[in-house]
């Protein structure tokens, strides 16, 4: 018969278990639910980034690739202007702060082909490479690309090249854009193992006491808050890039499209009516054909401007040539202004 004093005993031994028991479950479970909350938090942010990315590498594949078109027309232009004998040599353009270059038939050639080249590899480069050559400056992949493709290297390397060299997607560590790790991909990674704990709840993670299934949790939140820090960032950066690109864009759109009337007025002067005399010119088809020389070289310069700086660092975040770009498009304004 077991004494009273020992039964009181007992009963209280017990009671302390069951309480000790239900606290370690309530632990498990406060622990469970702050690592799925880790891995939701995660998994939403991840979505933020990739639809920032693709939404940015997209606008800047629009850029890259119309300025490649503006440059591969040039040839267009090169072909009527140079029907035209007796024509005079057009000076260096310079007024309100804005130069231009006199212009130069042999650059104009060059970076006309080479900007088919670019072109006609776009097809299967991929998403970000029409916008990496934008970032790299179109003017000047395309004068390599002409050297490169003469030495019968694949236009895929180009791509691959203006891409590791400048896209927007570069932001230490490889290049997004091309499928590579970078910061956001590091993000990505970042505690995956601990943030995977929580999706074995209910099996084995049993063999965990409460204390270190909790400090599991708290280790997956914080690595969830770092990842979260890091594509915070790089969202912001892939915001103003896009806004920065579609500016330029707009500016670039509105010259071309001036250009391009002018180059089927002047097509129509040479071909159409035959005038390939630079002295049977009427003074409305000189001023004409000045226009069109001017904003060729207008947009040869445009087409130069790096959007993406790339950083010394690779660690470290791109820098968005927010100078440069701004100075073309003022620049672009100040030619329209007098001259259109």
């Amino acid at each position: 018969m077991i004494p009273v004093a020992l039964k009181g005993a007992t009963v209280v031994a017990g009671a302390v278990g069951v309480g000790a028991a239900a606290h370690g479950a309530k632990k498990m479970k406060d622990a469970n639910d702050t690592m799925k909350a880790a891995q939701s938090r995660h998994e939403r942010n991840m979505a933020r980034f990739e639809k920032e990315n693709e939404t940015t590498t997209k606008d800047m594949d629009k850029l890259g690739k119309l300025e490649l078109e503006i440059l591969h027309s040039f040839s267009e232009f090169s072909d009527v202007f140079e029907q035209i004998k007796n024509r005079p040599t057009f000076e260096t353009y310079s007024k309100n702060g804005v130069t231009l270059p006199k212009y130069d038939g042999e650059k104009i050639k060059e970076v006309s082909v080479g900007a088919g080249v670019l072109l006609g590899g776009l097809g299967g480069a991929g998403l970000g490479a029409a916008g990496g050559f934008a970032a790299a400056g179109a003017t000047t992949a395309a004068v390599m690309a002409l050297g490169t493709a003469s030495t019968g290297t694949a236009i895929a390397s180009l791509s691959g090249v203006a891409a590791t060299n400048a896209t927007l997607a570069l932001l230490g560590g490889g290049t997004l854009a091309a499928g590579g790790g970078g910061m956001a991909a590091g993000a990505a990674a970042l505690g995956a193992a601990t943030l995977g704990v929580g999706l074995l709840v209910g099996g084995i993670i049993f063999s965990f006491t409460g204390g270190k299934l909790s400090d599991k949790a708290d280790e997956a939140w914080a690595q969830m808050k770092k990842a979260e820090g890091k594509i915070n960032t790089i969202c912001n950066y892939l915001v103003d890039l896009r806004s920065t690109s579609n500016s330029y864009y707009e500016t670039l759109s509105k010259v071309n499209d001036i250009y391009q009337r002018h180059l089927n007025g002047l097509k129509s002067i040479v071909t159409m009516l035959g005038h390939t005399d630079w002295n049977t010119f009427t003074p409305e088809e000189k001023k004409l054909t000045e226009n069109t020389v001017l904003l060729v070289g207008l947009l040869y310069n445009m087409c130069k401007v790096e959007l993406v700086l790339k950083s010394e660092n690779e660690n470290d975040i791109n820098t968005i040539n927010k100078a440069a770009v701004e100075t073309s498009i003022n620049n672009a304004n100040a030619v329209l202004a007098d001259k259109f």
